[in-house]
């Protein structure tokens, strides 16, 4: 009995389990009853203990005989139905086992083991909701997963690939099927794999990495430029059992990097123009540091298209170039436009809004037509400007400032700071740098060179061949004043491109308030200004004339008219 006692008290936590235990003696009496024992039949241990084993049989003593057959018999008997009567009188179905304990071949007692079949069925539809629960949680987070924009992947400590979505299978070209099990290296094949690459970084010290830019491999054999993030990945036990890492396809963003680095070049302020070769240099010297910029011009000369050159050529390319029209807001939603707003900050403000300043930061923020600005939204600007600190409206919560200004305005300053409709000292803030753009009238040297460019742009835009313009129409275009500059000559030329059906752009293709000025130029009201015109284009084209040393055809071609157009008109003029 002692060896019986002892294997029960050193196995004593191992008994603690759902299913009910009884030890029976030799003599038929109970001498261990279990927690869950007490549990299934209501009766304490020390109701049990030392009573006779058929005070668990009471109502159904015929179901005790398993036990009496095993104490006499050195039976063991398995998955036996047996019915007992708990404490309350009550009759209950249990799943029992009985084994008998033996020394030296003597059976000293009886282990009978059993489980309560309602509870068993109570605990497996437990186990099924549980289990069905888990499946659609699985199933939730996989298409969470799977729905990341994100490349997403997972590695062990020994780098081996163990989860990879949908989104990586995009990028990298692999399924997943190809990348589980598979080491990170093999699948991404970067030329900084296993070589100080961010993921050892984050597996073999604990950093956390974040907008590392590489380039990647994908299964074609084509590079791909991808920005990654990275961190440990922990267990719900706090132990590393690897790392995640999350990507992202950067080759459309390069693309329109590249496509707006070009677009937006120096060389595309077109022009050979003495005060426009001076502005290309101006501009470059003005890229490399971080001052501020006011650009001054006309509408339509390209003050934003001189902006954006600035930044994407500036070291701050990177970032973002967010650009704010200052007189298309209200002086009530200037400010939040600016420096953003707390929710509730005013009526109608019912989420937080990031502002321009914020979403600017490590860029450029782009502020046109400055001039409108009120009084009051100045001041707050200089002072901003000043500490490199704002506030959201409503906020308290101090924001450093961290991106280049650049203003622009098409009116004079002088006159506006003169008048008091514009502060002085916010003026020498913004106006380290100044930029003037001439407007078109004043570099008609320029014009066919001008015209040249946008014909090449169109002729890409609507895929077709168009050559020049008639020389009847060509010389509307130079009589015409462009108050518009080069933008309103743009929107003409694309006019003209859209009614054009040959390779030659001809009169009747200009709009009407071009072709108007046409017939009121030969008008006798209008001799006097007919005049002016003759004037300013026999000075334009001598101009021409005198850059290519007299060379009608290479002077023809400048002016983009033929070289009998071009003999015509120096026969009109008497130019020699």
């Amino acid at each position: 009995m002692p060896d019986v006692q002892q294997i029960i008290d050193k196995n004593k936590e191992t008994l603690i389990i759902p299913d009910g235990i009884a030890v029976i003696s030799k003599d038929q009496h109970i001498i261990v009853f279990n927690e869950a024992a007490s549990r299934i039949t209501g009766y304490t241990e020390d109701e049990v203990i030392g009573n006779s084993f058929e005070i668990l049989f009471e109502k159904n003593i015929g179901d005790g005989k398993y036990i009496l057959e095993s104490l006499k018999n050195n039976l063991a008997f398995s998955n036996l139905s047996i019915n007992f009567t708990d404490s309350k009188g009550h009759i209950k179905n249990v799943l029992a086992s009985i084994t008998p304990i033996k020394r030296d071949g003597t059976v000293l007692s009886v282990v009978f083991v059993f489980r309560d079949t309602k509870e068993m069925l109570s605990l497996a539809e437990e186990i099924q909701q549980k289990t069905s629960e888990l499946i659609d949680q699985k199933n939730k987070l996989d298409a969470i997963f799977n729905s990341n924009i994100e490349g997403t992947f997972t590695i062990d400590n020994d780098w081996n690939v163990t989860s990879f979505n949908s989104s990586a299978e995009k990028v990298t070209g692999y399924k997943k099927s190809e990348a589980i099990g598979k080491k990170c290296w093999e699948i991404f094949n970067s030329p900084v794999c296993r070589n100080g690459c961010h993921m050892e970084q984050t597996l073999q010290k604990g950093k956390v990495m974040i907008g590392n830019e590489l380039e990647i491999l994908h299964k074609s054999g084509k590079k791909v430029p991808i920005k990654v993030n990275s961190n440990i990945l922990i267990n719900n036990k706090n132990e590393k059992i690897g790392a995640v890492e999350t990507f992202l396809d950067m080759s459309e963003i390069k693309n329109l990097s590249a496509h707006l680095s070009e677009f937006f070049k120096y060389e595309n302020i077109v022009g050979r123009n003495k005060e426009i070769k001076q502005i290309f240099s101006v501009l470059e010297s003005v890229s490399q540091t971080d001052s501020s910029v006011l650009i001054t011009g006309e509408s339509g000369t390209g003050k934003e298209l001189a902006a954006r050159a600035i930044h994407l050529n500036s070291s701050r390319k990177t970032g973002p170039f967010i650009a704010v029209n200052c007189s298309a807001f209200v002086e009530s939603l200037i400010e939040s436009e600016l420096f953003g707003h707390e929710k509730g900050a005013f009526t109608g403000a019912i989420k937080t809004k990031i502002g321009k300043f914020e979403l600017a930061q490590n860029g450029t923020l782009f502020l046109d037509e400055i001039g409108d600005l009120t009084t009051t939204v100045q001041t707050k600007l200089l002072r901003v400007l000043e500490t490199r600190e704002f506030e959201r409206v409503g906020g308290n919560k101090i924001i450093k400032l961290n991106a280049r200004i650049i203003a622009a305005t098409n009116k004079n300053l002088s006159e506006e700071i003169a008048s008091g409709r514009f502060r002085e000292d916010l003026y020498y803030r913004i106006n380290v740098i100044n930029i003037h753009l001439p407007p078109l009238r004043e570099r008609m040297d320029d014009f066919p060179l001008i015209v040249n460019h946008f014909i090449e742009i169109f002729n890409k835009k609507f895929n077709k061949n168009i050559k020049q313009f008639s020389s009847e129409a060509f010389d509307i275009l130079l009589d015409y004043n462009w108050q518009g500059n080069i933008r309103e000559l743009e929107n003409v030329i694309e006019h003209c491109f859209v009614l054009c059906n040959g390779d030659v752009i001809q009169v009747e293709c200009l709009p009407k308030r071009l072709r108007e000025l046409k017939k009121s130029s030969i008008s006798p009201v209008n001799s006097d200004s007919s005049k002016g015109f003759k004037d300013a284009e026999k000075e334009f084209i001598i101009s021409i004339l005198e850059r290519n040393a007299y060379n009608r055809t290479q002077t023809a071609k400048e002016l983009n008219i033929n070289p009998s157009t071009l003999w015509r008109k120096m026969k009109k003029f008497g130019i020699g």
